[in-house]
């Protein structure tokens, strides 16, 4: 089954409140990607270039722990994004992210989304706000497993 842009886009939070023009901007950019069972869709600590949502799959999140154990952070599926800070910033990624079963995701690429932002700004912030809402929700969900990562035992 071929993979629609749009569509995956519609089922991602980052994208929640976007109206039709709004996701076939992003549509417009996106590329298909595909990551057979096993592999790596982006390494710890390698530079992050994009931000990818998942359109079919199941990926792993995990991240060495200070003593250098591999922490896992959890699984994400359909719909979900991973990567979303590359967007927002140049740097390195915070975890490593493998397929568990076979993915098909979308791809958008940092250099893609900042010609973006100069042709379609109000589309752009807004995918920023839902970016950063996302990110906070998440940390406010994983506040343990950070405490964790940090080396710090969480507050009784």
């Amino acid at each position: 089954m071929a993979l629609v842009p749009a569509t995956t886009l519609k089922t991602c939070p980052l994208f929640k409140g976007f109206t039709d023009t709004g996701i076939q901007i992003f549509a417009g950019v996106a590329v298909a990607r595909a990551f057979p069972k096993g592999t790596a869709l982006f390494a710890e600590g390698k530079a992050g270039e994009s931000l990818l949502i998942v359109a079919e799959g199941t990926v792993r999140l995990s991240a060495k722990s200070a003593s250098g154990e591999d922490v896992s952070l959890g699984e994400v599926g359909s719909g979900e994004p991973l990567g979303e800070l590359a967007l927002v910033q140049k740097g390195e990624r915070l975890c490593t992210a493998t397929a568990v079963t076979d993915v098909s995701a979308l791809e958008i690429r940092a250099a893609d989304f900042q010609k973006l932002l100069a042709t379609k700004p109000q589309a752009c912030v807004k995918l920023l706000m839902g970016i950063v809402a996302h990110f906070g929700q998440k940390a406010r969900e994983n506040r343990d497993m950070l405490r964790t990562l940090i080396g710090k035992a969480p507050a009784a």
